[in-house]
């Protein structure tokens, strides 16, 4: 059967696999975000402390992202992926557990976060670097739209069954349901034939491969260009599980139910950008649409540092994350099709280390503003932090392409 151009990927049975247990393990992870921001808002009411636990869980990605991506080169990657799966399985049903027994505190929160982080750096240049391989470089561009529609699907469903619990039945079942979620997705994923078999090694040790991988993408302009524009959208715009319920609370005034409907309003946005790069096809994105969503993303937190009604929150959120995915999706299908085989997992481990490892640095940002002069003005701040980077790049962009003209010409 004929498929659209966007879920051409479905055509593979193992994508189809792995697109199944990516959905149901990461609305469980999502429930599992919606609970450990409000635990932490319970346990300490301080907004700097909700942003420090968000630093921490995604500290181990900006420490060891580079590392990971060797290691993604080196072993099989099913096997690597199940086994982060499994760990992240354990850690949602501690946390669980410690909820339950009533002897939670915040370092408790604060290590199994960090935990968390060290997990996830293990499994994403792996699992980014398997989608290829599953599917081949034609279905490329389907294959990792289809998985940021997975994504953010979660983030609908997620937080909106995350608050919903939370408000009539306590923390607790979030974490057991994201436990269980990790234990379904190990299930579906053992059955891939796919493997993600190791490339041949050079015989250099890990620091030679982290450093063959950093040359080929620093000396690729294209590349260059989509890591800077991903780094402005990651410190700035995706700051969602710390700037979101402290508008929530602190301006909009509501519980988590309106957490919950906000996060989903965001990810239905999401999920409409990644089908809209889905649509796109196996092409590589135009700077011109990279260019034009990252200042749109950028432009919708300053609206939203405005906002003191909940439906207008609603229609920006649902903005922001229409024009961030389609940015992330662009910038995730950009370098996949940039990236050699052999060199595949290191390119995509600079992928995670930007998209996750400076969000450590914005968290802080935003808890640390936030709790001086509000959640308002921290979004104030992002919003034109990220537009001014976004106008620094372009102009580099521009300047690289006049030199390029005129070298032509000459």
């Amino acid at each position: 059967m004929s498929l659209p151009v966007g879920l051409r990927a479905f055509h593979h049975a193992d994508f189809r696999r792995f697109f199944t247990a990516q959905l149901v393990a990461q609305t469980g992870t999502w429930m599992q975000t919606v609970a450990q921001s409000w635990l932490v808002l319970q346990l300490t009411s301080s907004p700097f402390k909700l942003g420090l636990v968000g630093s921490l869980q995604f500290a181990p990605i900006l420490l060891f992202s580079l590392a990971s991506g060797a290691l993604a080169d080196r072993v099989r990657r099913r096997r690597l992926i199940l086994s982060a799966q499994t760990a992240q399985g354990c850690q949602a049903l501690g946390l669980g557990a410690l909820v339950y027994s009533g002897h939670v505190e915040y370092w408790h929160v604060v290590v199994l976060a960090f935990c968390s982080g060290l997990i996830n750096v293990l499994d994403q240049p792996a699992r980014q670097s398997l989608v290829a391989e599953m599917v081949g470089r034609n279905d490329v561009g389907s294959a990792v739209a289809l998985n940021s529609a997975s994504f953010n699907a979660a983030r609908i469903v997620g937080p909106g069954l995350g608050g919903v619990l939370i408000a009539r039945y306590g923390i607790t079942p979030a974490f057991i349901v994201s436990g269980l979620g990790c234990a379904v997705s190990v299930a579906v994923l053992s059955t891939l034939r796919v493997e993600g078999l190791p490339r041949a090694r050079s015989g250099d040790g890990v620091l030679a491969d982290m450093r063959t991988g950093l040359q080929y993408a620093f000396g690729t302009p294209e590349i260059r260009l989509t890591l800077g524009l991903l780094f402005l959208v990651s410190i700035f715009v995706f700051n969602f599980t710390v700037y979101v319920p402290l508008v929530v609370r602190t301006v909009l005034h509501l519980g988590a139910e309106g957490f919950g409907l906000l996060m989903a309003c965001l990810g239905m946005g999401a999920v409409t950008g990644a089908l809209t790069v889905g649509a796109m096809g196996a092409r590589r994105p135009p700077a011109a649409v990279m260019f034009g969503t990252a200042t749109l993303a950028c432009s919708t937190l300053v609206l939203l540092s405005a906002v003191r009604v909940f439906w207008l929150a609603a229609v920006l959120l649902f903005l922001t994350g229409l024009f961030g995915l389609v940015l992330v999706a662009s910038c995730n299908t950009a370098m996949q099709l940039s990236a050699p085989d052999e060199l595949r997992g290191r390119v995509m481990s600079l992928y995670t280390l930007v998209w996750g490892g400076v969000f450590p640095i914005g968290a802080f940002l935003v808890g640390a503003v936030s709790e001086k002069w509000g959640v308002g003005t921290s979004l104030l701040v992002n919003g034109t932090a990220g537009l001014l980077g976004v106008v620094v790049l372009f102009s580099w962009w521009r300047s690289r392409d006049t030199s390029i003209t005129r070298h032509r010409e000459t």
